[in-house]
């Protein structure tokens, strides 16, 4: 069967996406309800008892709303860094302790047939991460909540079958919104979120004939909208690219319901 995700929601309303291979399912964030998780999964044939593992890429709470209800009502180990864990601790209630799993960022977890690996972001959390999905030769990257695509987040995720990338803003939209300057500026920062812009000069980079589809993700709902993101981060790899050149599909998310299976061996 190989690698299978879906994206089960994404935006700053909350995160939570499913890795599963032929032996294995893993949830990456619950910043949903322990309730709207299941009822997500059960909509797309599966139930949250059947998961393995909770990931974690960082303590925001649109990544962790539900993570303690979720653990803790399903029995599922939770895997986070140390720094990341001194964070949850403060915000999910009693997890027991043979639940409670470290993985270091940059570490490699198996899962099964399923191979996991964490990297280091650029984000104002204790020590965020994305993770990097691999069977066989098959490899998934999620890339989110990042302030700018580091040349080591670069070569991390580079050569991917699919790819979930963050688009997070217009920067006009954001500029000549409501939030106060100092939010924006957070966002704007290095430390903060990827415009559409830098996520589609970012995509340059990473994109080779192996990728397939990328995922434009944790859009925001007050200074973006899905069909400019689509649209900027469309120009902009065109600009960059000979006509020759292999571009990818660009594929939506959704903060109000989930994406379909998408198999990784599918063209």
């Amino acid at each position: 069967m190989g690698i299978r995700f879906t994206v089960l929601s994404s935006g700053s309303t909350g995160n939570a996406m499913v890795v599963a291979t032929e032996e294995s399912k893993v949830l990456i964030d619950a910043g949903l309800s322990a309730k709207k998780i299941d009822q997500l999964l059960k909509e797309k044939g599966m139930s949250a008892s059947e998961l393995d593992a909770i990931l974690v890429t960082h303590e925001h709470a649109d990544h962790i709303k539900g993570l303690g209800a979720v653990a803790r009502k399903f029995d599922l180990p939770i895997y986070a860094n140390e720094k990341t864990w001194e964070e949850l601790n403060k915000h999910v209630g009693e997890i027991a302790e043979d639940k409670r799993c470290v993985m270091d960022t940059g570490e490699i977890r198996d899962f099964g047939s399923l191979q996991v690996q964490s990297y280091g972001i650029s984000h104002d959390a204790a020590e965020p991460v994305g993770y990097c999905f691999y069977e066989g030769d098959q490899k998934l990257s999620l890339a989110t909540d990042l302030g700018y695509m580091s040349a080591k987040v670069k070569e991390q995720i580079q050569d991917s079958d699919v790819l979930v990338l963050e688009s997070n803003h217009d920067i006009e939209m954001l500029r000549m919104g409501k939030y106060p300057w100092n939010i924006k500026r957070r966002i704007l920062s290095d430390l903060g979120h990827l415009s559409n812009e830098a996520a589609g000069i970012g995509l340059v980079d990473v994109m080779t004939t192996k990728t397939k589809r990328v995922y434009l993700a944790h859009l925001s709902r007050d200074h973006n909208l899905m069909d400019l993101a689509r649209l900027t981060v469309n120009n902009v790899v065109e600009d960059r690219l000979e006509p020759e050149d292999h571009r990818a599909k660009l594929m939506d998310t959704y903060y109000d319901r989930a994406t379909e299976w998408d198999r990784l061996d599918t063209e």
